[in-house]
């Protein structure tokens, strides 16, 4: 896929975040010429994944202060993941990015501190 076709493509898309961010992400791969997560880590978790299961910031202290799990609702999923590289939070068009940096930002112990942190809703 070139750039060209990658924003032809993703400039037109007009639906929800969960609908399409997996092919989106596959094809910025594609775009770049690096192989998608499913590709590159069979597992679908270990290294370079989507839905990364984390615990957030505040239920980490809840873990190790009381030595009890959190509640399932309190735990999160990072939308891509790739160990030691970065994690991407999807957004739906025009929703707020500094709130989905700020979701990551309580990601981030979990995903063992990626140097990069990215958000995207389809336009920026």
């Amino acid at each position: 896929m070139t750039p060209a076709e990658f924003k032809r493509k993703w400039s037109r898309y007009k639906g929800k975040e969960t609908s399409a961010y997996v092919e989106h992400f596959n094809d910025l791969c594609r775009m770049l010429g690096h192989p998608t997560p499913a590709e590159a880590d069979p597992s679908g978790s270990d290294w370079f994944c989507f839905q990364k299961r984390v615990v957030k910031d505040a239920e980490l202290f809840v873990l190790n202060d009381a030595g009890e799990e959190p509640e399932p609702g309190e735990r999160g999923f990072a939308d891509v993941w790739k160990k030691g590289c970065f994690a991407i939070e999807y957004k739906g068009r025009k929703k707020n990015l500094d709130d989905a940096y700020k979701q990551l930002l309580r990601y981030r112990e979990a995903l063992a501190n990626p140097p990069l942190l990215v958000v995207c809703d389809f336009d920026r």
